[in-house]
């Protein structure tokens, strides 16, 4: 326990364990859409609407913590996060079978998820940032790679789960995925933290608002990311109904396949060194119009599976 105090590889060991976290978090619901509409008779609107306030809530975290986590302390913030996430996964898996009306129960489990995975997206990137390394942006590229390979070990562990054991026990199977968030809870107790910027030296949010970069940055990752979001929740689904496969099919195919390729992506450019970085980000850019748009508007489902 005393080295793990001093090593900062133990803290972004723990970090990537953090990101593995989120994707549990925002990727296993969304495998249940359809079994959640036939098991609790919810409309499509209504599943659509747990993933709006999941990502509405945990939007208004980020913001919220972006004044508080300094007062409060990354470690305390963090650990807080983890606990929150622990619990809102524990929640899914109960609440929708004790409470009179089951969306509630949904509802709650998704709140609790969110501010545990809203704490989480803010505090992990400067916790890696701050630790001594010497490459930061092949390091952080790593960092968020594991996001995608969390999502990767979710669809295929459900799916096995779910072919062994049955759908209908996936109250059991999420319970079980808390014990990710509580280790990583645990470890952030230990790991060494530093902070990215000292006390009173950050950027205030008015200094932030007056930035024109801020801007561009904030309309480019609310694109990508509602472009990333859109199709990685909404794969599975679209592949068992667009395409008319079951539902082990639908998650390889679908939100499984979508990770393996932005991993891939993530870990391609750690290893890029010297790049041209505005030519590239406008390339990605293009790429994500391109697939939103073949996802959108292709005749079929194929092609839109492609997109």
């Amino acid at each position: 326990m005393k080295n793990i105090r001093r090593d900062y590889r133990a803290t972004i060991y723990a970090c990537y364990l953090g990101y593995i976290t989120q994707a549990v978090i925002n990727s296993f619901l969304p495998l249940l859409f359809v079994r959640i509409q036939a098991e609790y008779g919810i409309s499509l609107t209504r599943v659509t609407l747990l993933i709006t306030f999941n990502f509405t809530l945990q939007l208004l975290i980020d913001l919220l913590s972006a004044k508080y986590a300094d007062r409060v302390g990354y470690r305390t913030s963090i650990v807080m996060a983890h606990v929150f996430a622990a619990a809102g996964l524990i929640l899914l898996g109960l609440l929708p079978d004790l409470l009179p009306d089951p969306y509630a129960g949904l509802l709650i489990a998704v709140m609790i998820n969110a501010i545990g995975g809203g704490l989480t997206e803010v505090l992990i990137s400067p916790i890696v940032e701050a630790c001594p390394t010497d490459d930061k942006s092949s390091a952080m590229s790593m960092l968020h790679s594991f996001y995608c390979w969390g999502v990767v070990g979710v669809v295929l562990i459900s799916t096995l789960f779910f072919r062994l054991f049955g759908i209908e026990r996936w109250h059991i199977l999420s319970c079980l995925w808390a014990v990710i968030p509580v280790v990583t809870g645990i470890l952030f107790l230990f790991v060494p933290i530093n902070h990215l910027t000292e006390e009173g030296q950050g950027m205030t949010i008015r200094q932030l608002l007056h930035s024109r970069m801020f801007y561009i940055l904030f309309l480019m990752m609310l694109c990508a990311g509602a472009a990333e979001q859109a199709m990685s929740q909404w794969s599975s689904a679209f592949a068992e109904r667009g395409l008319g496969v079951n539902k082990t099919m639908g998650d390889l195919a679908g939100p499984c396949m979508f990770s393996v390729l932005m991993g891939t992506a993530r870990v391609i450019h750690a290893k890029l060194t010297r790049i041209d970085l505005k030519k590239y980000i406008a390339f990605c850019c293009g790429l994500c119009v391109a697939g939103y748009l073949l996802a959108v508007f292709a005749p079929y489902p194929v092609a839109g599976l492609i997109g």
